[in-house]
């Protein structure tokens, strides 16, 4: 698959995972939390589950990788999710979205210090248009201001998990196949989600007879397209281009996410939020490295 057509994907996903975030809204307001999270986490296993035994990729699996699998479980799915929500409930939703809006630089740095990733003055110029890109979108929003909660200190650790469990994707790229990883992941972590639950939501399971077609028809959509391929195909663009680079499209979400409450809650999109839009656009741009790539062809050509 060639680069241009991977990025194309990864930003299908990006709209996907943006609109998802309605999606959630609507599932949450219906269920229990971390209860529904974690079925819906099953749900994109149970999809996957033929593709991942048809093509035999488990049994390829050394016990190594499946440590690092369990590990992705527990930083990506379980610690990921559950800082977020508690964070959410502690915290605005402009500070979450703000530091949620971390996760490529903190996931850049990480890359740079544990796979040696080159950090070029065109990758960093790229994390500042995409972070000051979220940050006009997050504080443009009615009722937005900064101060500081208890909760951002748990958003930022489902920062840092996310972006533990993307370097530990990365180290695979080459002995373990995506499918597998995604997979398996995904049934660890659900199952480790589902443990939680029970304790903090003891009632969680009586709620599941409280949503209607709408809110079943809605979970199972986001738990298929959302978490299911969003995840496979996001983790496939991780072991082709590495954890920097794809984590830039992340910044493309929140913009999405408005999109996507525009289109099915009504909400205004102003035009301040549409510069950091353009922002994003131009930090993903630059990380990528495609005008860097375009600088050194047309160096090479005259030359």
């Amino acid at each position: 698959m060639k680069k241009w057509h991977l990025y194309i994907l990864i930003i299908m996903v990006m709209v996907i995972w943006g609109f998802n975030v309605t999606a959630i809204k609507i599932i949450v307001s219906h269920f229990a939390p971390v209860t529904i999270t974690s079925l819906r986490i099953f749900i994109a296993f149970l999809t996957l589950a033929p593709m991942l035994f048809y093509r035999s990729e488990i049994n390829k699996l050394a016990k190594k990788d499946i440590i690092f699998i369990g590990l992705v479980a527990v930083f990506g799915v379980l610690g990921h999710h559950l800082f977020l929500s508690i964070g959410l409930s502690r915290t605005s939703a402009s500070n979450g979205g703000l530091i949620l809006g971390s996760v490529p630089i903190v996931t850049t740095v990480a890359a740079a210090l544990f796979l040696g990733d080159r950090l070029t003055v065109f990758r960093v110029v790229g994390l500042i248009f995409g972070f000051s890109g979220v940050a006009l979108i997050m504080l443009m929003q009615p009722g937005a201001s900064l101060s500081f909660a208890v909760g951002d200190i748990f958003i930022f650790f489902a920062v840092l998990s996310q972006a533990i469990s993307f370097i530990l994707i990365n180290k695979m790229s080459s002995t373990a196949g995506t499918q597998a990883v995604t997979g398996l992941s995904l049934m660890m972590g659900s199952g480790m989600l589902f443990a939680v639950s029970l304790a903090v939501e003891p009632a969680g399971l009586a709620t599941l007879k409280t949503g209607n077609l709408t809110a079943w028809l809605v979970f199972f959509a986001s738990g298929v397209i959302a978490t299911a391929f969003g995840h496979l195909i996001y983790n496939h663009a991780i072991q082709k281009i590495g954890a920097g680079q794809a984590s830039l499209f992340l910044n493309l979400s929140p913009f999405f996410s408005l999109v996507g409450a525009f289109l099915f809650l009504g909400e205004k999109i102003y035009s301040t939020q549409w510069i950091g839009f353009f922002f994003i656009v131009a930090g993903v741009v630059l990380g990528t490295g495609f005008l860097e790539q375009r600088r050194v062809i047309r160096i090479r050509n005259s030359s």
